[in-house]
């Protein structure tokens, strides 16, 4: 009785892969063995500050990802993008058998912690870790190195075609985007599957698939109003001054705009008889007196929708809102580069279907679809137009672009075991008709 009874706990912790052929099992096999070597990886690339604008830290880190992918097969290629204000991209690839399916994976090198930060180590806490980017996005780089590591140890990687993205800029793109997209936007043309490799979302314990990721759209409202005495405000002759007016705008916006899918905020607000964003919009300045009528004003904010036919239809809404002025007074709303959103297509629901087949042959639970309005934006969001693809392939992490940023280090490996897998069933299909 007591070894059925060890039988049956060891059928709960360890799940059974009765349904991995040998090429898999073997995949499984290697991620568990060099479940060390991923973590030692990982420690290293947390400890390199890779803040977006530190420039030499982001290059260091690619520079010690080249060879990991050098070793597996891969032709590697660092692209500089110093014309955009951005250190550059890791960009690596692997031909396989031709006709075969074209995978992209995509992940970033660069985190929101600057070297002024006073978050910078990695430290480990039994089965989790913290430091900067541990989750988003040096654990994904890990978890997609891990991956490719046992399908080469497997075999499966031989015959496939992969390419890899690793981006130096997600957290703030560079400037203008056509150029620091460009060369991310051309792999998703020619793949055939992208996986993104950012962090997991695990809602109530259980692991979610991610199909759609919104897009991010920033904005600034200036307003101006005829300036004078207090006295005379809202007269015919002054009207209603700049920040009455700007106050207009984004009340209509609280009441006008909702709808399913879309959020909208305000992060700024300043307004007087002067008033000004510094250059980066971070933080703005005002100077005025209760007894003068405000002469301009000036919000900043986002919106995130969910599919390209919505984002217009917001900017729209946003546009004509701003155009319906108080007396004397004027406004205008400008809209930044942003990224684009990742529609939640029936291609990537097939693909969540996959990777759902991938975890009934590891004994895992399905995955369900994940409520986009859940994460942010990301770079596959720019392939979204042009391939299927799959968001929340990394690891499983909490306090992402905080000081509290974390990892759940058993989520590497399960993750890894996934996307190898997954990545090796994609790879040694046909590819399919070039009709886009």
């Amino acid at each position: 009785m007591r070894c059925l009874w060890l039988l049956a706990l060891a059928l709960v912790v360890c799940p059974v892969h009765a349904a991995l052929n040998p090429v898999e099992g073997r995949m499984v096999a290697a991620v568990e063995r060099d479940s060390g070597w991923s973590l030692a990886l990982l420690e290293r690339l947390v400890n390199i500050n890779s803040g977006t604008r530190n420039l030499a830290g982001v290059a260091e880190v690619g520079r010690a990802l080249a060879p990991e992918l050098e070793h597996l097969g891969f032709q590697v290629v660092w692209k500089p993008m110093r014309d955009t204000g951005r250190a550059g991209h890791l960009i690596a690839t692997h031909p396989g058998r031709p006709g075969t399916r074209r995978l992209l994976l995509i992940g970033h090198l660069d985190t929101v912690f600057e070297p002024d930060s006073p978050f910078q180590s990695y430290v480990r806490h039994g089965h989790r870790a913290s430091g900067p980017g541990v989750g988003d996005d040096k654990g994904g780089d890990v978890v997609m190195l891990l991956a490719l590591r046992a399908m080469q140890a497997a075999g499966s990687l031989r015959d496939a075609n992969v390419e890899v993205m690793l981006t130096g800029d997600e957290e703030s793109a560079g400037s203008p985007q056509s150029l620091a997209r460009a060369d991310l936007v051309a792999a998703g043309r020619r793949a055939d599957v992208a996986l993104d490799f950012e962090g997991l979302v695990v809602l109530d314990g259980q692991d979610m698939g991610s199909v759609a990721r919104r897009s991010a759209s920033a904005y600034v409202i200036t307003t101006h109003g005829t300036t004078g005495h207090s006295s005379g405000i809202f007269s015919a002759d002054v009207g209603d001054g700049a920040i009455f007016e700007l106050a207009r705008i984004l009340c209509a916006f609280r009441s006008e705009l909702p709808e399913p899918g879309l959020t909208f905020n305000i992060g700024v607000v300043a307004g007087g008889a002067r008033a000004a964003f510094s250059a980066d919009e971070s933080t703005a300045t005002a100077a005025g007196k209760t007894n003068i009528i405000p002469g301009v004003a000036v919000a900043n904010g986002d919106f995130r929708a969910l599919e390209p036919a919505q984002v217009e239809r917001v900017q729209a809404r946003m546009t004509a809102i701003v155009a319906r002025h108080l007396p004397h007074t004027s406004a205008e709303i400008v809209f930044t580069e942003g990224y684009p959103p990742m529609a939640p297509t029936a291609g990537n629901r097939a693909l969540l279907a996959r990777l759902n087949e991938v975890n009934a042959a590891l004994g895992y639970p399905p995955m369900p679809a994940l409520d986009p309005l859940k994460r942010g934006a990301g770079d596959i969001s720019f392939v979204a137009a042009d391939v299927d693809g799959l968001a929340g392939l990394g690891p499983a992490s909490e306090g992402d672009h905080t000081p509290d940023e974390s990892v759940d280090l058993d989520s590497i490996p399960r993750q890894a075991a996934r996307a190898a897998l997954l990545m090796t069933r994609l790879s040694r299909e046909p590819a399919p008709a070039r009709g886009r």
